[in-house]
């Protein structure tokens, strides 16, 4: 996983696991493909998420796909937001823009300063499994304990 402000600025899940997070968002053009999505709807099914939690397939087949493959149904049940493909939040222009002082659990591919809205949030960056376990827990979190 990359903490902040550099994707060189990598610690391990053990290293890192308990920090709090406000915000989880799964997909992005880099971890938006449908194994990820599946991975991320392993581990929420049956469960709740603990924090805000965005989920964006990478392409307008991908969100087809996991349509009809009804991973969807298991976003929405663990309470989590789906969007149509789009840059939104991974850029800061919309749809879970950091405030000053929040902290997301990301699985884009950048976090640099201000990358996802305010110069005083925080992104990290990790897989779509690390993402949905700490989407549940609240807290970075490793999600070999969900396998």
């Amino acid at each position: 996983m990359a903490f902040p402000h550099l994707p060189s600025n990598g610690k391990t899940i053990s290293d890192a696991a308990g920090l709090e997070m406000d915000q989880c968002y799964i997909g992005s053009c880099t971890n938006g493909r449908i194994e990820d999505l599946r991975i991320a709807a392993e581990i929420l099914k049956g469960r709740q998420v603990a924090i805000r939690t965005i989920v964006v397939p990478a392409t307008p087949e991908i969100w087809k796909q996991a349509m009809d493959e009804k991973l969807f149904d298991i976003f929405y049940a663990a309470g989590c937001v789906v969007s149509a493909p789009t840059c939104g939040a991974c850029l800061g222009g919309f749809m879970g823009i950091l405030a000053a002082g929040e902290r997301c659990v990301s699985t884009t591919n950048r976090n640099f300063v201000g990358r996802m809205g305010s110069p005083k949030s925080e992104v990290y960056l990790v897989s779509p499994a690390t993402a949905a376990a700490s989407a549940v827990e609240g807290k970075l979190a490793d999600p070999r304990e969900y396998f």
